[in-house]
């Protein structure tokens, strides 16, 4: 298991969410969660680039950051879901504000990441 070996800078707004969203999932676990898919296998099946391993990673990283709370039924096969805890749901607004910018710069951050993802291929060939 990762041991953390630098002690967060906490000073600000920033750090703190960087602390607890930054992940390459779990913004989108949440905006799904709120949605109401609840179930790993459906959060799965949302994310199918993620593996199961780190998608159950991010959510203990959220479940630890009160979050969202994980619900285990006493059934056989195991049953568990997920939701958005009060502190949670105060996020999806910030969430919702993020992916409207995005939505409204999607050409431009297109064009700039596939640029960037060109660059790098031409640097890599060079170097080979």
């Amino acid at each position: 298991m990762y041991e953390r070996k630098v002690i967060p800078n906490l000073n600000c707004g920033l750090d703190l969410i960087g602390e607890v969203l930054y992940g390459k999932w779990k913004i989108r676990l949440l905006w799904f969660i709120d949605q109401g898919h609840q179930r790993p296998s459906e959060l799965q099946r949302k994310i199918p680039d993620a593996s199961r391993r780190v998608l159950n990673m991010q959510l203990n990283e959220l479940e630890k950051h009160e979050l969202i709370i994980r619900k285990i039924y006493p059934v056989v096969p195991p049953k568990v879901e997920y939701s958005l805890t009060d502190f949670g749901k105060t996020v999806i607004p910030v969430i919702a504000a993020l992916g409207e910018w995005g939505d409204n710069h999607e050409e431009r951050l297109r064009d700039v990441i596939l640029k960037q993802i060109s660059i790098s291929e031409l640097e890599n060939k060079l170097v080979d």
